[in-house]
């Protein structure tokens, strides 16, 4: 995003969420051996190392301390060759685009076929109840489109695509080396567990609920325990933790006599429409998440 659009940004996240806690990302550092994270005011960077490769998830901000936090760790923003995205939005895309100060202007991104429909101009990000768009978005990286499912190889590396949409409609959420599970925006961490992520800033809340459940079924299914690392709320090794409250919102603005400030309040009434659901997810999708949720 471009700087301008990242201080407002800042600004506006600080004031419409300020005394509620709702962010609570990882402090710049290592979380074991093969992951480290940059923090960027109220998100995470992560980076993920095997060998000599290093990949990266998310961009972040339009950040100016990022390249001396990477240094912390001692990751050269040069080494990067392979940044995957999970969505478009302002904090999580702001080092690629245009007018970044192009840390990594030779890096390959990959990102969802339909998330990347924002990026054409295809799509308008809407947050709140659809009453905002947000600035489009402008990335000139070489880019590699992928799909639900899809499963990559960087040296070495094994990366799975998981479409899960509802925050955007294109949110992927990438498993790799089975042992890692990239979540991005979909699921936000309260004391007592996982919720689905703020409902403010979702593009269908009801789908996005969906998404989670799907989600969970299947890597139980698979029977996979990856770590669990969100982009604003930190990571769990505890699947049980991670999908608690897989059916409810994180809504700040809902007053409720709660410690953590989310509700069971109803997904929102603004639904997908079945011509968009078919067009974008395919019909094969959209069943399999009715049998999970009727």
């Amino acid at each position: 995003m471009s700087k301008k659009a990242t201080e407002f940004q800042r600004k506006a996240m600080s004031w419409m969420y300020r005394g509620k806690e709702i962010f609570k990302p990882l402090n710049t550092g290592w979380i074991d051996e093969n992951v480290a994270c940059v923090r960027e005011w109220v998100a995470n960077i992560f980076f993920y190392r095997k060998g000599d490769t290093t990949i990266m998830v998310d961009a972040g901000y339009n950040y100016d301390r990022l390249a001396e936090k990477m240094s912390w760790l001692g990751i050269d923003p040069k080494s990067i060759h392979h940044i995957l995205i999970t969505h478009q939005d302002t904090d999580h895309v702001g080092a690629v685009e245009a007018d970044s100060p192009g840390l990594f202007r030779n890096a390959k991104l990959y990102i969802g076929e339909i998330e990347n429909r924002y990026l054409t101009g295809e799509e308008r990000r809407k947050v709140i109840c659809h009453l905002y768009k947000l600035p489009r978005v402008t990335i000139n990286n070489e880019k590699v489109l992928l799909h639900d499912g899809q499963v990559l190889d960087i040296d070495g590396i094994k990366i799975e695509c998981f479409l899960v949409p509802g925050h955007t409609w294109g949110h992927m959420v990438y498993l790799v080396d089975g042992k890692y599970l990239f979540t991005g925006d979909t699921i936000w961490f309260g004391a007592d567990g996982g919720y689905s992520f703020i409902s403010a800033l979702a593009e269908d809340n009801k789908l996005a609920v969906k998404s989670l459940a799907l989600l969970e079924k299947k890597l139980k299914k698979r029977g996979l325990h990856p770590l669990f690392i969100t982009g604003h709320t930190g990571w769990t090794d505890n699947m049980e933790f991670a999908f608690a409250h897989k059916n409810e919102l994180c809504s700040p603005f809902k007053k409720e006599p709660t410690t953590h400030r989310h509700s069971m309040m109803p997904t929102t009434n603004r639904t997908t429409p079945k011509k968009m659901q078919r067009a974008v997810f395919g019909k094969e999708w959209e069943d399999e998440g009715q049998r999970i949720t009727n």
